[in-house]
């Protein structure tokens, strides 16, 4: 008769696993991984005994990890402030990092039923938790990744969000948007080119999601442009997320604007330089 071990040991050998293979969240992520083949919550996970087709999926899993295939790929899913996105190959995974943004930008005193624009929204992860936070907004939610919006068409399912395909560094997006947007919150493509990178990074995410150019900029000046013109004049405000290095040059480029007041440099819950917010002068 086949000994079947106890969930423990399994999911500590499969966390020593993991951590043999440079993954830095191996006890977390032997613990996800266990939850989803068990279809239960983390927490009553240590209330099952695996059987034997539980063992097979999860060590299938686990070996899946080890070779550095995100989490979230393998989970198909990815949790951004308040919900749960469905992800997987071909979209930008959302980071803890960009709900430093999200907190801004829900934050922030708008009108009751405001105009909001997320730009390169990927798999519209900003754009559904604001949705979720201003019930009564416009959100319009921009990409130009054919991959990207497949997968925001299903997060925003069910939402009050308008997607929209558009490449965020042409002339003239969202013609007729002009002077009318109370919010704009962007993470655009802004890693250097050439930076080192996790191979959960590297090797799965989407490249035209990361890179911004040699020095990380090349999307993030348009960016700013766009904001010039479409944000209410004396009030409308906007948020845009940049590399850890870049912080001093993502001002500079809202200070040649001229165009902007209270143009401030903020932190994520690491103490990261993460995201440059300014507001639209009168």
């Amino acid at each position: 008769m086949t000994v079947v071990p106890r969930l423990r040991e399994v999911i500590r050998d499969a966390s020593a696993t993991l951590a043999a293979a440079g993954v830095d969240s191996a006890s977390a992520d032997a613990e996800h991984l266990a939850a989803h083949v068990a279809g239960v919550d983390r927490g009553r996970l240590f209330m099952l005994e695996p059987d034997e087709a539980f063992l097979a999926r999860y060590r299938e899993l686990v070996e899946a990890r080890a070779r550095r295939i995100p989490l979230q790929h393998l989970t198909g899913t990815a949790a951004f402030g308040p919900i749960d996105l469905s992800v997987g190959p071909g979209v930008f995974i959302p980071r803890p990092e960009t709900e430093s943004l999200l907190e801004w930008a829900l934050a922030q005193p708008l009108p009751e039923q405001p105009v909001i624009v997320d730009l390169c929204t990927g798999s519209g992860a900003l754009a559904v938790a604001l949705a979720a936070g201003r019930p009564r907004a416009t959100v319009i939610a921009v990409d130009d990744s054919p991959e990207a919006l497949d997968y925001a068409r299903r997060n925003v399912a069910g939402t009050r969000v308008e997607l929209r395909s558009a490449d965020v560094t042409a002339h003239g997006l969202l013609a007729g948007l002009e002077g009318e947007v109370d919010l704009i919150v962007a993470n655009p493509p802004y890693i250097p080119l050439g930076a080192d990178l996790e191979p959960e990074v590297a090797q799965h995410d989407p490249q035209h999601a990361l890179f911004g150019g040699a020095d990380g900029m090349v999307v993030i000046e348009p960016l700013v442009a766009h904001a010039v013109r479409l944000l209410r004049r004396g009030s409308g405000r906007i948020g845009v997320e940049h590399d850890d290095t870049t912080a001093p040059a993502t001002v500079a480029v809202f200070d040649r604007a001229a165009a902007f007041d209270d143009v401030t440099s903020r932190r994520d819950l690491a103490g990261r330089p993460r995201f440059v917010t300014a507001t639209r002068r009168g």
